[in-house]
């Protein structure tokens, strides 16, 4: 009787586990979600890094995706509001973007993309040792502006002045502000500072400038001022002024030349940072990468509406022609 009786109940014990191993079974994995600040084609190569990772939206990540509408008194907003649902990971692009950020919270892990200067701008206190809850990858933007200088030089014959675009909220411009100061001299440079931080300056200081007569212009990879890069290209082109960018993507626009890191490789290598992070790693033990790959581009149809002949040397070495 008793081996009857604990049969009986040997069944029922896995009766009972049956339906709770198949409700396990069907129960989906835990979606982990990303927020995205300012939503551009360069967070395509974001996207895709992870789905080489493994991550598929809808099954295993979703993004939510907040704007600051090209004004950056709203960033602090749309940080904050991600960081309510709460996301698992926030993904940034820019120095003001990454500070309103790590404002916003202390404790979501934050992935910045192509910072100019996280040390400089205090976002990091180092890029070997990020620290609390911040880490990503820089363009190391300062230590790009000889090489920019240079190839100017080398591209506009006579070159004197060179008028720097720089934007007084983004903490990594002062690191650009000293090698710029730094450069000059060496190279028989004056330079004409720029700056422009909200959407309504653009046009007086860019009047401002043109009555110092540049003879070329830099342009900075800053968020808010690449939202407005196709007024500035076409500005350049009416006022037949040489214009330097560092985004490859600008010269397909209709710049003239570009150098710079690759930013799709900054993005693509981003998405590992997050990947670790959603692994449980913590942003403090992930150091901050520097750029691994550069780009030159130049723009022939706009060189030659500018009345400029590239150099063969700089042909050469470009990355990538446009015709």
């Amino acid at each position: 009787m008793s081996t009857r009786r604990e049969f009986i109940a040997l069944m029922g014990a896995a009766a009972m586990a049956c339906p709770l191993a198949a409700r396990a079974q069907q129960r989906p994995a835990k979606i982990a979600r990303i927020g995205i600040i300012d939503d551009t084609p360069s967070w395509d190569h974001f996207r895709e890094g992870l789905r080489d990772l493994g991550y598929v939206a809808g099954q295993n990540i979703a993004f939510e995706y907040r704007s600051a509408d090209g004004q950056p008194e709203r960033l602090a907003a749309v940080a904050r509001d991600l960081a309510a649902l709460p996301v698992d990971v926030i993904a940034v692009s820019g120095t003001a973007a990454a500070r309103a950020a790590q404002q916003a919270t202390t404790t979501i892990p934050i992935v910045m993309i192509a910072i100019g200067d996280p040390v400089r701008a205090g976002l990091v206190p180092s890029l070997a040792r990020p620290g609390a809850n911040t880490t990503g990858n820089t363009i190391l933007g300062t230590e790009m502006s000889a090489k920019r200088l240079q190839l100017l030089k080398e591209l506009v014959p006579g070159l004197r002045r060179v008028a720097f675009l720089w934007n007084p909220n983004n903490g990594s411009h002062l690191g650009y502000l000293e090698e710029w100061r730094g450069l000059a001299p060496k190279l028989g440079l004056d330079l004409l500072f720029v700056d422009v931080g909200s959407p309504d300056q653009f046009e007086s200081k860019f009047a401002a400038m043109m009555r110092e007569q540049p003879g070329a212009l830099s342009v900075t990879a800053d968020p808010f001022h690449m939202s407005h890069v196709g007024w500035m290209v076409d500005f350049a082109a009416k006022r037949r002024l040489p214009a330097m960018y560092i985004l490859k993507d600008n010269v397909a626009a209709g710049g003239l030349m570009s150098y710079g890191p690759s930013i799709a490789d900054l993005y693509r290598r981003a998405a590992g940072y997050a990947h670790k992070i959603l692994q449980g790693t913590k942003p403090a033990e992930l150091p901050v990468e520097q750029p691994v790959k550069f780009e030159l581009a130049v723009n022939l149809k706009t060189a030659k509406a500018l009345g400029l002949e590239v150099p063969a040397n700089l042909l050469a070495i470009a990355d990538e022609v446009v015709e």
